[in-house]
C-alpha cells in the first residue's frame, strides 16, 4: 500500500497547500485542488513528489479526498 493523503500532503511545498486550499480547509480536498500540486511540481520538474496512479484511487475510493464537491 502506497502513501496515505495525510502523508502525501506532509511532503508537498505548503505555501503551494495553503494557496491551493485557501478558504476551503474545513472541506474534504477535491481531487482539482491535488490537480493544481501536480502541475505545479510537474513545471518544477519534481514529478517524483506526485502521487501514484494507486495512490489516487485509493485516496478516492477510501473517502480521504473527493473526486468533486457535492452541491449543498
Amino acid at each position: 500500500m502506497g502513501r496515505t493523503y495525510a502523508e502525501w500532503i506532509k511532503t508537498q511545498d505548503q505555501s503551494l497547500v495553503a494557496k491551493t486550499r485557501k478558504d476551503d480547509e474545513a472541506n474534504v480536498p477535491i481531487l482539482n485542488q491535488l490537480n493544481w500540486i501536480w502541475v505545479s511540481n510537474l513545471l518544477n520538474k519534481k514529478p517524483e513528489l506526485n502521487p501514484s496512479a494507486a495512490e489516487l484511487l485509493e485516496w478516492v475510493t477510501s473517502g480521504q479526498i473527493d473526486a468533486m464537491r457535492k452541491s449543498k
